[in-house]
Parts: C-alpha cells; structure tokens; sequence
C-alpha cells in the first residue's frame, strides 16, 4: 500500500503522524495544565476564604480585646480599633459570602455572623455605651461575673470550621495540582521519547521507501550512462514517482539496448555491403577477362535481387554467346560446304571444256571422213549423253548452293537477332551501372569504390554494345555478299538449264547424223555452233565459279573473325566452341584441297 501511495503523500502521512502525536502530546498536556490551572484557581479561592476566615476571626478577637481594654483603661483610642475592627468584619463578612459556594460553610459563616452581632448587641456595644455613662466598674464587674458567657467562641469556632474546610481543600488542590504536574511531566517525557520514535521510525520509512531507492536508481542510472545496458532497473512494479523514475530509467535501458542492436545491425549492414560489393567486384572483374561462367551466390537477403538480376543478365549473355559461336560454326560450314560445291563445279566444268575439244576433233574427223562420222556421231551421242548427265548433277549441285546460300542468310538474320539482345543486354547493363552509380553518388564516402566499379561495368557495356554494333555490320555485310553468292548461283543454275538444253539439241543432231548421214555437213555446222555457245558457256562457268569461290573465302574469313571474337568468351559451352573452332579448319582444308 505505502509503495502505491505518491512522495507527496507518505512525507504529508509521516508529517500527519508527527502532527497528530504532538497533537495528543499537547492535548494531554494541556488537559493537564488546565487542571493545574483549575486547582491553582481553586487553591487560590480556598486560600483567599481561609484568609477571609482568618481575617473575620482576628476581626472579631481584635473586637474582643479592644472592648476589655476599653473597659479596663476606658481609653477612647480602644474604641477606634474596636470599630476599624467592627467595620473590617462586616466588609469582609460581607466578601466571604461572596465566595462561599458550599452551603454548610456559608451557613457557618451565618451563624458566626448571627453570634457576632449577638455579642456586639448584648456585651460590646451595651458594656461600651454603660463605661461612656460612667459605669465603667459596674460593666466591669458585669464582664467578670460573666465567666465565659463574654467570650466570643460561638462566633470564633463557625470560622475556624470554614478555615478548617478551606484548608482541607487546600490540600486536596495542593495534592490535584502535583498529581497534574506530575502527568504532565511524564506525558511531556513521553510524548517527546514517542515523537522521535516516530519521527526516527518514518524517518527510517522514508529512507528505506524513498532514500534507498534514489540511491539504487542513481547507481542505475550512473551504470547506465557508462554504457552499461544489461542492468536490471530497480523499483519498476512501484506507483509513486520513484517507480515513474524507475519506469523512465527502464525506457532509456530499453532505448539504449535498441540504439546498441541498430549499431550493431549496421555493422553487420556495412559488412554484408562490403561483402556484396566485393563479390560483384569479382565477378565483374572475371566478366571483364572474358569469363561468362562466374556467377554470384549467398548475397544477403536484402542483395538477393541483386544477385538474381545480375545472375540472370549474364546468363542471357552467355546463352547469347554461345548462339553465336554456335551459329558462326554453322556460318564456317556453310561456307566450307560453299567451297568444296565450287571446286567440284569448276572440275566439271573443266571435264566439259575437254569433252567439247573433244566433239570438236571428232567434228573435224567427221568433216575429213565420213566414213567415221557415222563413229563420231555414236562417240558424240556418248559424249553428250555423259555432258548431260554431268549438266544434271552440276544443275543439283547449284541447287544445293542455292539451299545451302538460303541457309547462311537465315544463319545471318538469327546472329542479328542475337546481336539485338546483346545489345538490349548491354543497355540494360549501362542502367543497372548508371543506377548504381547513382546510389553510389547517394552513399557518399562510404559508396566510392562501388561508383568506380559502376564505371568499370558501364564502360564494359558500352564495350559489348560496340562489339555487338561491329558484328552486326559484319553480318550485315555477310548477308549481302550471301545474297550476291545467291545471285550468281542462281545465274550458274540458269546457264546450266541452257547447257542441259543445248546438250539435248545437240544429242538430237548427234541422233540425226547417226540417223542421216547426209546430214552430217549441215548438223556439222550446228554442232560447231553448239560446241563454241557451249564453249563460251563454259568460260561464263567458269569465272562464275571463280566468283563462288572468293565469296566462300570472303564468308569463312568473316566467319574466322566472328569466331575469334566470340572466342573470348568462355561460356561454358564447350560443344559449341569446339565447332566454331573446327569449322574454319575445315574451312581451309575445303580451300586448299581445291
């Protein structure tokens, strides 16, 4: 109860204590002085009686005696002493019964009255009148016969009862006032011993409620300002302002407990920042030499997006690279297949240039004798037979290049394509560096190591994005001699379908000389005619196979370049490396078995 009641009330409660017993100590005590008070106003008014009494006796024997000295001497200066004694008994007769309360003492102070004038009236005033006569033996004697009848006992003894009583009450007074001042000296003595019990008792209270527990809270607090924060805070369950400070001590622990976790918590921030830049650091440091393989792991919670982003960026980059060398190592084949098509044209068409000196002899032959044209029709029938035949397959073979110059220029759109990504790649990695240099620019001091590292991965973007533009100019540029090889196949293809043509005139001529021989002179100057279109054909072959040629080896020396390009990159795919570093093996060995 005492530890839920305020400060302000337990010192008004201690103080209301100490009040309150001082209180009853000055009540008892001043009950007591009351009665002092009371029995010394008491004693007072029985001894103002009792010297009353007493005066109205010595008034009454003064009386008495002055009366016998006025009979024995007749001295009139008796009689002035007897009537001041007269006088002063009847004013104070007259005060006495004033005083008296009790009936019996004031029927005593009566009846001494009642007696005292009875003596006046029948012994002083008469016996004082007679010696005035001149009667003064005769009063004389008169007394002395008297005896005791003269004395003034009946009046004297009523008085001394009052005084008697007067000084009984006195006593009693006496002994009510020492028995008063008696108890008000011991509860003076004890009052006082039971307020500095109290007052050391609440003091004891006070100290062990409210000195102990500042004392504890200061030691708290003091601990608490040097930087102690597991302390237990003292005095927390209690409802008076100690326990309010206690509460306020127990919100700055928990306060700098909090402060103490966040510094901590930022350490451990910093840290896993450094750690996180560090990380990519390396990982860019890697990417730059040309490693598409590193990747990051164990990013902090708050870096994992981070790590995903960048982990997925350079996966789509290496996903791109190894489409390129893969599609360079089909672009090498292509064009080795290209060649070796060529060669085997231009050996064909060698084989026909001979076969048409061929026909040509026999047509001389068949021109000097026509006994053999009938022979050299059949060997040329024969001839024209394999020509066409040979036309045939150099007809599919065009027809090969023409599907395989299809196949390069949809090789060239997808290595565009992929070229397009590479470069949205390399723009998004130019934002990603732009925004962490921005970030950087925020952190201040602290972000400066991370804004040369954003540099670093926007100059390699900018790096990929110019490789990228380059590849596809070379690509571009590929597409259009593949379109000029296609051109010129196409034209070799057409010149073919003439040569099959002219192969069937000249089988139907050779049919007919063999069927006629006097139409040999007439199908003799056809078959010249035929032979030297044949021949010219032939020559158009021959340079457009040329042609075919310097195109394939201007295709796999793109090819070679684009290869070593993407050769810098290690991506992981060693299948695809290992073709785009053997097409242009086979590439050469095409060109130099020709």
């Amino acid at each position: 109860m005492l530890k839920s009641m305020k400060i302000p009330r337990k010192l008004g409660l201690s103080f209301l204590m100490i009040c309150a017993s001082a209180a009853i100590v000055m009540l008892v005590f001043f009950v007591n002085i009351s009665m002092i008070s009371t029995s010394t106003d008491r004693n007072n008014m029985s001894q103002s009686i009792h010297a009353k009494a007493l005066a109205l006796e010595t008034s009454i024997l003064r009386q008495n005696s002055q009366f016998r000295g006025f009979l024995v001497t007749g001295d009139t200066t008796y009689l002035k002493s007897y009537d001041e004694g007269r006088e002063e008994y009847d004013s104070t007769s007259a005060e006495l019964e004033t005083l008296l309360t009790d009936s019996a003492q004031k029927a005593a102070l009566l009846k001494s009255r009642e007696e005292t004038l009875a003596w006046r009236k029948k012994w002083g005033d008469r016996l004082i009148d007679q010696v005035k006569a001149g009667q003064r033996d005769a009063a004389q004697a008169e007394v002395r016969s008297a005896g005791k009848a003269v004395l003034t006992s009946a009046a004297v003894l009523p008085l001394r009862d009052i005084r008697e009583a007067q000084v009984k009450l006195i006593d009693e007074n006496s002994a009510r006032q020492e028995g008063a001042i008696s108890t008000a000296r011991i509860v003076l003595v004890l009052g006082a011993i039971a307020l500095i019990g109290i007052a050391i008792t609440l003091a004891m209270m006070l100290t062990r409620m409210i000195a102990r527990p500042v004392t504890r809270l200061t030691a708290s607090m003091a601990d608490l300002a040097a930087g102690k924060n597991d302390i237990a805070v003292p005095d927390t369950d209690r409802a008076d302002e100690l326990g309010d400070m206690a509460k306020a001590v127990l919100v700055f622990r928990d306060a700098a407990v909090a402060q103490e976790k966040a510094s901590a918590e930022k350490v451990r921030s910093e840290a896993a920042q450094q750690q996180v830049v560090s990380d990519l650091a390396q990982a860019l440091g890697k990417m730059s030499a040309g490693d598409l393989t590193v990747t990051l792991a164990n990013f902090p919670a708050e870096y994992r997006k981070l790590e995903e982003d960048f982990n997925g960026a350079l996966g789509a980059l290496r996903e791109a690279m190894g489409s390129i060398a893969l599609a360079t190592g089909n672009i090498h084949g292509g064009s080795g297949e290209i060649s070796q098509a060529s060669d085997d044209l231009s050996r064909r068409t060698e084989q026909q240039a001979a076969s048409l000196e061929e026909t040509a002899a026999a047509m001389t032959e068949i021109t000097a004798t026509v006994h053999n044209s009938a022979a050299g029709a059949n060997e040329a029938n024969k001839l024209v037979r394999a020509t066409q035949a040979d036309a045939q397959e150099s007809s599919k073979v065009v027809g090969d290049a023409v599907a395989a110059m299809a196949e390069i220029e949809k090789s060239s759109q997808e290595i565009t394509k992929i070229i397009e990504v590479i470069d949205k790649i390399a723009f998004q990695t130019n934002l990603l560096a732009l925004n962490a240099s921005v970030e950087a620019a925020h952190a201040g001091e602290a972000g400066r190591a991370f804004a040369v590292v954003a540099n670093e991965v926007r100059a390699l973007a900018q790096r990929s994005a110019d490789a990228a533009q380059e590849i596809g100019t070379l690509i571009s540029n590929s597409s259009k001699q593949v379109d000029g090889g296609v051109a010129l196949v196409g034209e070799a293809g057409k010149a073919l379908t003439r040569i099959i043509g002219s192969v069937d005139e000249v089988s139907g001529l050779v049919s007919q000389i063999a069927m006629a021989a006097d139409q040999q002179s007439s199908a003799l100057a056809q078959v010249n005619s035929a032979i030297s279109e044949m021949d010219k054909v032939t020559q158009q072959n021959a340079a457009m196979v040329e042609e075919s040629n310097a195109a394939a080896r201007s295709l796999a020396d793109e090819a070679t370049g684009l290869a070593s390009l993407v050769g810098r990159f290690n991506t992981g795919t060693d299948a695809a490396s290992r073709s785009a570093r053997s097409a242009p093996a086979r590439a050469l060995r095409a060109v130099g078995g020709r």
